[in-house]
């Protein structure tokens, strides 16, 4: 598989787990193993799966934009804009490994809450 590839695929992959179908993100883009590094979610695909059936049923309204998408080697990273109940936004940097298969194996992620006032008038996404 080739940058190009991973790229959508780790879009398609977040997207379809944080619009409510990780099972199915799952089955079509993850590995033999999946490591995960956030801390509020265990490691593996069950874990990962239990996670964003939970964040679908607490938080039906929530929303996500990519904003870029960043392939070197096999890691791609996301950047991402995301929109929770009562405007609560957050951006947020996921980081993928992918298997010679062209599949997910791994995943680091980084989240950070839009304040309300910046000193500067620059996005952060």
């Amino acid at each position: 598989m080739g940058l190009k590839e991973n790229k959508q695929n780790a879009i398609e992959f977040y997207k379809m787990a944080y619009d409510g179908n990780p099972i199915k993100a799952a089955e079509l883009y993850v590995g033999s193993k999946y490591i995960q590094h956030n801390p509020l979610v265990g490691d593996g695909v069950e874990p990962f799966i239990e996670y964003f059936e939970r964040m679908k049923k607490e938080y039906p309204n929530k929303s996500i934009e990519f904003v870029r998408a960043v392939a070197e080697g096999d890691l791609v990273a996301l950047h991402t804009h995301q929109t929770w109940p009562n405007n609560d936004e957050y951006v947020t940097m996921d980081f993928f490994r992918f298997d010679e298969n062209g599949k997910i194996i791994e995943h680091w992620d980084s989240m950070q809450q839009i304040p309300e006032t910046a000193a500067n008038n620059n996005k952060m996404y």
